[in-house]
């Protein structure tokens, strides 16, 4: 195929998506006005998500492709297979949709990244977000949140024989953070506050970002602890890799749910309520953190924390700051 021929279809495919993109928004503006018009818990009201998933039979449900052990990919694309704790959550609430709805739902994976996972739900790409998103007030503008299902604290994880035990021991020296993630905003702030200056690094991926931190191109890498617990796990010397002190903050992490539809966040609330009441999100929780984990085998050791016991005692769906 010549060069001009490759150059007239890679057109039409960013032009094809385009469009795709712009149709699903107005088709979710247009959806705003028609569901104003019937009382939200009206009997038979299902809102604007669950009438979209009704008409196509169809739930889009997305995952991260490596935010181990919250939802990620095998490698590759033969024997696609999505795992982790959010997306053994969400199983079950695509069962309670169907329930709701009275026939089978096909679950569909979409992968989404970082940057482009608000985006994805404000505008149906995705139903559900099921990988490891803090809710937060900021976030909370442009989507809504499920109850808490994990509770997660900012860390660094160093080399053990780097002689660095504080942040401020990080001074000049490379820090890296994941794309999209809060961390980064986190460890700048952690650096002023003790007055050092670093070197800012920045992965596209959980992976990359544990990458540069294995070859020597970082001195840090500032994440959620769970995510680095997984890294760790899966690198081929987890024992040389420790965590500092401390944390930078605590935040919680809900399912990512498109804004302004209560109907869709009671079923999703409701469900995880009924996980937690019963003992399987405990269940679940300890299949991906305290158990092997596929497809490496790796353990996270990571027992279930006091803060996630008490959001399970009363579930709340409350930001960090």
């Amino acid at each position: 195929m010549n060069k001009i021929a490759m150059n007239l279809i890679s057109q039409f495919v960013r032009n094809t998506r385009r469009a795709v993109l712009l149709a699903i928004a107005a088709l979710a503006v247009a959806a705003g006005p028609a569901t104003a018009q019937t009382a939200p818990g009206a009997a038979g009201d299902l809102g604007p998500t669950l009438k979209r998933i009704d008409a196509a039979g169809v739930i889009y449900v997305g995952h991260r492709d490596a935010a181990t052990p919250f939802s990620y990919v095998t490698p590759g694309l033969e024997n696609y297979y999505v795992y982790g704790y959010s997306w053994d959550i969400c199983q079950h609430i695509v069962k309670a949709v169907g329930e709701r709805l009275g026939k089978p739902v096909r679950s569909v994976p979409v992968a989404v990244s970082s940057n482009a996972r608000i985006l994805m739900v404000k505008i149906g790409m995705a139903d559900l977000e099921c990988g490891a998103t803090t809710n937060s007030v900021a976030r909370q503008k442009q989507v809504a949140f499920s109850n808490t299902f994990y509770v997660a604290e900012v860390k660094i994880m160093v080399r053990k024989n780097s002689g660095i035990k504080t942040v401020a021991d990080l001074a000049n020296k490379r820090a890296v953070t994941t794309s999209g993630s809060t961390a980064d905003r986190l460890i700048k702030g952690a650096a002023l506050s003790s007055n050092v200056t670093m070197n800012y690094l920045i992965g596209r991926s959980h992976d990359e970002s544990m990458g540069m931190l294995l070859r020597g191109e970082a001195d840090a890498y500032a994440a959620d602890d769970a995510i680095l617990a997984a890294q760790r796990a899966a690198s081929p010397t987890p024992a040389e890799f420790v965590f500092l002190d401390g944390n930078l903050a605590v935040e919680p992490y809900g399912i990512m749910l498109p804004k302004d539809d209560p109907q869709f966040k009671k079923l999703v609330d409701d469900t995880l309520v009924g996980l937690m009441q019963s003992g399987e999100l405990a269940r679940i929780y300890d299949r991906w953190f305290l158990e092997p984990i596929p497809p490496t085998g790796g353990i996270l050791n990571m027992p279930m924390s006091d803060r996630l016991k008490a959001a399970i005692a009363n579930p709340n769906d409350r930001p960090a700051n």
